[in-house]
């Protein structure tokens, strides 16, 4: 028997809360209540047959009603005659009255009087956030603990719009940056609902454009690179990270320069006179487009072989037209078939590139066409280190015995 009790009528009113409605309700001004609930009653055939059940299922629905046992509800009766248990009434609807009713019955009145008072000290001070408070009431609830130091924050950045510091030089009473750093989802839902639209750089988006997003410093992009001439160390150091300008200073007799996505690999590539190695940089090779005297050396770019190492390729070729491709060729991911990895459908890049030579597009187009078999790639550091020893000789560069 389908029959709503008490407990199924709870739940349709606990729905109303998690959805945030009955809180909602007190800032738009919604007429929720009285609330009629969808109650599942027998029918007159059940009457008739499941008489005693049909009596129990009303006493159940009449106790849960006492205000002894909370008072959620009222009960609308209507009359049943019936040829062999008489004139008998059953419910027909079931309706809360009112808010604190509803609030009584679920347990929530002291959060209910919470939300008014942060919501209405929060509208006296932004009332550019009455529709926010009343789409996310329970977030709200969520950081009631916080939500001083919350508005603490939003007060600094609207007396501060794009202030140019860093996040630790932010001065807000009993707050730190790990109270920020922790909350910038929120704190981004807020921020741009009481800031001037000038103060709001749209295009960075996601909890880690939140910097950007409102005009923070941060911490600025380096390059790392390894020195591969064990006599062109730098102040006898080989494995540094700079910034692009001080990069772009460098004044090494280097002939050469390496260019790979994978850490290890950076970290592992021999020694060769006259190279360095750049790692690391993935797609934020857009650091390289202002180094001028990397277009007076050989450039070889190493990344992975599939369809996203291409599409890596081409950027860099942008800035860097004369970097060739290394151990990105149909030999090399042929010989390494056990090694092979599966790029997944939305990882895929599947666009045209215009700067790859014809061995290359016509690999990069064999991989997009599930030539080889579904998604493959092979990943650089899958790459046999003989392999790439080999890959060396055959440009005619011989590594050093010194070791590093």
């Amino acid at each position: 028997m389908n029959w709503s009790t008490p407990a199924d009528l709870k739940r349709q009113l606990e729905r109303r809360w998690d959805r945030g409605q009955i809180l909602a309700a007190r800032l738009t001004g919604e007429p929720l209540f009285p609330l009629r609930l969808r109650l599942n009653k027998p029918g007159a055939r059940e009457l008739a047959a499941e008489f005693d059940a049909v009596r129990s299922w009303i006493q159940a629905l009449t106790e849960a009603s006492k205000p002894e046992r909370g008072f959620g509800y009222e009960i609308e009766w209507r009359t049943v005659n019936h040829r062999v248990h008489g004139r008998n009434q059953v419910p027909d609807a079931v309706v809360v009255p009112s808010e604190d009713d509803a609030l009584r019955w679920l347990g929530k009145t002291r959060a209910a009087g919470r939300f008014s008072e942060l919501s209405q000290a929060t509208l006296a001070r932004y009332p550019a956030l009455a529709d926010w408070l009343a789409h996310k009431p329970l977030l709200l609830l969520q950081h009631a603990g916080d939500w001083a130091r919350i508005l603490a924050v939003l007060d600094w950045f609207c007396a501060h719009p794009r202030p140019r510091l860093y996040l630790r030089q932010l001065d807000i009473p009993e707050v730190d940056s790990k109270f920020i750093e922790r909350r910038r989802g929120l704190l981004m839902g807020l921020l741009d609902q009481v800031l001037p639209e000038r103060a709001i750089e749209r295009d960075a988006t996601g909890i880690r454009g939140f910097s950007r997003r409102y005009g923070l410093r941060e911490a600025p992009p380096l390059i790392r690179f390894r020195v591969l001439d064990p006599a062109l160390m730098i102040g006898g150091l080989s494995d540094l990270s700079v910034l692009p300008v001080e990069f772009a200073a460098l004044r090494l007799p280097v002939e050469r320069v390496f260019i790979t996505e994978n850490k290890i690999n950076g970290l592992a590539f021999p020694p060769l006179p006259g190279a360095l190695v750049i790692f690391g940089l993935g797609y934020g090779l857009d650091r390289l487009q202002d180094i001028a005297w990397l277009q007076q050396v050989a450039v070889h770019y190493w990344g992975d072989i599939d369809t996203h190492g291409f599409a890596i390729l081409h950027r860099l070729r942008a800035s860097l037209p004369h970097a060739g491709s290394f151990l990105m060729d149909r030999a090399t991911l042929l010989a390494h078939r056990a090694l092979w990895g599966q790029e997944g459908d939305a990882d895929r890049f599947t666009g045209t590139l215009s700067r790859l030579s014809a061995a290359e597009q016509a690999l990069f187009d064999a991989l997009k066409q599930n030539r080889f078999g579904e998604g493959i790639r092979l990943e650089q550091e899958r790459i046999a280190y003989r392999w790439l020893q080999q890959a060396l000789s055959e440009h005619g560069l011989q590594a050093s015995t010194v070791v590093q």
